[in-house]
């Protein structure tokens, strides 16, 4: 699953350019769709190498492995940001649909952040930079969303 969302990422996805300027991301699906639950220090690693393997054919330096890592790591938290629910039980299926929009946005939104900032922050572009990170949490969110719908991922437990 990993090596494919690699592959879609960067031969698909790399050459879709909207408004010439933003490439949308749909790697963090395995972050955002992994099982709960599941061994957490698996869940990391594989989160890090997906990441780093989105680094290598990019040339990013660890960028996306430390975006990918943190959105990873706070999954629960942003899950729990998402919900009224304050049970240790995640589940998709229990979500209205604004939540669960919510947060695949939100888990966007931070990936976004982090990559963006860490590859093009400067002071005096901070406006354009605040810019790329919600053109392209939206494109992204977009993609992001059909992906969920095609696949039910609300629906499955």
């Amino acid at each position: 699953m990993m090596f494919l969302l690699i592959m879609i990422q960067i031969f698909v996805m790399g050459r879709i350019h909207i408004m010439t300027t933003f490439t949308p991301v749909v790697y963090p699906i395995f972050v955002m769709f992994h099982p709960f639950f599941r061994n957490k220090y698996q869940y990391l690693l594989l989160s890090f190498l997906l990441g780093l393997g989105i680094d290598a054919f990019l040339g990013t330096w660890g960028i996306n492995a430390f975006a990918t890592l943190s959105i990873a790591y706070f999954r629960t938290l942003i899950f729990r940001s998402s919900t009224s629910s304050t049970t240790d039980f995640f589940s998709f299926s229990n979500l209205q649909w604004s939540q669960f929009l919510f947060f695949i946005f939100l888990s966007i939104f931070i990936h976004q952040f982090l990559v963006q900032t860490l590859e093009f922050f400067k002071w005096n572009g901070i406006l354009n930079v605040l810019y790329d990170i919600l053109m392209s949490s939206l494109f992204s969110f977009v993609f992001i969303v059909i992906y969920a719908i095609a696949f039910k991922i609300k629906e499955k437990n």
